[in-house]
């Protein structure tokens, strides 16, 4: 099974964890299933930027970026080359670490 590192960000993972997935998940099913609140306003519909990650590495495993995915990034705060929806990036056998980005365009979260 694959392992997504998660470097450190204040809110959602102050020391930074690894977890592992079953190939085949999203990044953002595998960190809401270890408890890792990830915002996804759109309930994972590819639908918001909400849940975008920086892929620092594994980039080119993950599951091929459609155009929907690539239109929406450009609306993410934070965008960098290899900046990815969680909702979209699919895992495949190869370990990944990935940044939470500080910020995202939502304006209201709940449960806050």
């Amino acid at each position: 099974m694959p392992v997504i590192k998660i470097l450190p960000h204040a809110e959602y993972c102050p020391q930074g964890t690894e977890i592992t997935a079953q190939p085949g998940t999203s990044i953002c099913e595998a960190l809401l299933e270890n408890g890792i609140e990830i915002e996804h306003a759109c309930e994972m519909s590819c639908a918001c930027t909400t849940c975008h990650v920086v892929v620092r590495q594994g980039f080119a495993s993950l599951g091929e970026m459609d155009e929907t995915e690539e239109d929406l990034l450009d609306r993410a705060w934070g965008l960098e080359p290899d900046s990815r929806l969680s909702c979209q990036a699919i895992l495949s056998q190869q370990d990944v670490t990935i940044e939470i980005p500080k910020y995202t365009i939502n304006h209201a979260k709940e449960m806050h």
